[in-house]
């Protein structure tokens, strides 16, 4: 069905006019940011086309230019259009997510208030989260880029923020863009010498989490990290 055949009423604009933009679905917001279409197909079509390639979420956020020029009646000023959208949304959503006292009680927890942070990334991103004596979180730091391993991860960086911001625990978090969550040699390295090192320094590492494709790994829940 192509936009001339929806009633006006129900087409995405006279929608989003009378009921909002929180009432449209992706299909209709993309639609939007779309406007038109190219020869034969709607813009409502072309946001079909896309959702059809890309349906979830999280791979719509993963969305390259690349990906995107190949769908038929996308071009680079239309592709860039939804990659600034798509790159906005996940700034307000992170900036919203930093103004609230953040609890962390779990692996789970902590996979859900990180994962936005490592969409799309290419590469190995290292974080530590700097928790109060309520598991709360106070600072959030990135750290490390690249692979991750002792030599690249100091220790001395990641214990000096926990001693500028008062911290009473840490918990270290990266990626693995390949998607998988199975720790490598040198992640369990890494994780022994921070454990030991902050157990030295009263300021425990109570987790390391590696985030992967829609799960994580948990050394604690996986009984590699006792002192909490």
């Amino acid at each position: 069905m192509g936009i001339k055949d929806i009633p006006i009423s129900s087409r995405p604009r006279e929608r989003a006019i009378s009921e909002g933009v929180s009432a449209l679905s992706l299909e209709e917001l993309l639609a939007i940011l779309i406007q038109k279409g190219s020869k034969g197909l709607s813009a409502r079509e072309v946001a079909l086309e896309i959702l059809k390639r890309h349906p979830t979420l999280n791979s719509l956020s993963n969305l390259s230019m690349e990906q995107l020029l190949k769908v038929k009646g996308i071009g680079p000023a239309k592709a860039l259009e939804i990659l600034s959208s798509l790159e906005l949304g996940k700034r307000l959503y992170l900036q919203v997510e930093e103004s609230k006292k953040i609890s962390l009680k779990s692996a789970e927890d902590i996979y859900y208030y990180t994962k936005y942070l490592f969409y799309g990334k290419k590469q190995e991103y290292f974080y530590c989260l700097y928790l109060n004596p309520r598991c709360e979180v106070i600072e959030r730091k990135l750290l490390f880029m690249g692979t991750i391993n002792r030599s690249v991860v100091h220790p001395r960086e990641i214990f000096k923020y926990a001693y500028l911001s008062s911290a009473s625990s840490i918990v270290c978090v990266h990626n693995h863009p390949s998607g998988s969550i199975i720790p490598s040699k040198e992640d369990i390295c890494l994780t022994k010498a921070l454990v030991e090192i902050g157990t030295l320094n009263k300021i425990p590492v109570v987790d390391h989490v590696i985030i992967g494709d829609e799960t994580y790994y948990s050394f604690y829940e996986d009984g590699k990290i006792l002192n909490i």
